[in-house]
């Protein structure tokens, strides 16, 4: 039964982790080098992390600085950005790309934090999906059905605790997105 719920909790601890990468993805109007961790470059034929191709730093607050290891890689590194299709348009000028990040208006902003409500809510699926998971695994032990039952309730504690992490997560990101 404690092998059931320890492994219960370190899958919701994972769809928890999951939620947090998927939330640093909305961008809230400032500069954000997470907002790059899913482009990648053709670096010589090979799909490559533009984190492993480039430095990124933020010269301002709506400004990213994308400079490459190997200057001959920039056209193939505005390339990536483009295909990754997240709604920046590269500046270069040879040696650095800028990506200028524009201000929200308040319409994209409720746009964000409904994307961010979509998210927490696959994410609570998620949670659910494991807790029906360990408590059919409950049921399958030879156990006392009293003895089930508090598994169950273990169970269900655990979903309630996550279900809390989820919310809090949501709201946060929420007053984030709403900041102007």
């Amino acid at each position: 039964m404690d092998s059931i719920l320890t492994e219960t909790e370190m899958k919701m601890e994972s769809s928890i982790e999951s939620l947090d990468r998927r939330l640093l993805n909305i961008r809230a109007g400032r500069a954000n080098p997470a907002i790059l961790d899913g482009v990648n470059v053709s670096y010589y034929g090979v799909d490559t992390p533009l984190k492993q191709l480039a430095t990124i730093s933020i010269p301002e607050a709506r400004q990213l600085m994308i400079k490459p290891f190997d200057r001959s890689t920039l056209g193939a590194i505005e390339k990536g950005i483009y295909e990754a299709n997240i709604g920046l348009t590269p500046n270069n000028n040879g040696e650095v790309i800028i990506l200028n990040i524009p201000a929200l208006t308040e319409e994209t902003r409720r746009d964000y934090v409904k994307q961010a409500k979509g998210i927490a809510e696959e994410c609570k699926i998620a949670l659910r999906n494991i807790r029906q998971d360990a408590n059919n695994d409950i049921k399958k032990l030879e156990v006392t059905e009293d003895e089930a039952k508090a598994g169950q309730d273990e169970v269900q504690e655990l979903i309630n605790k996550y279900n809390k992490v989820v919310d809090e997560r949501l709201k946060v990101k929420e007053q984030e997105l709403m900041t102007v």
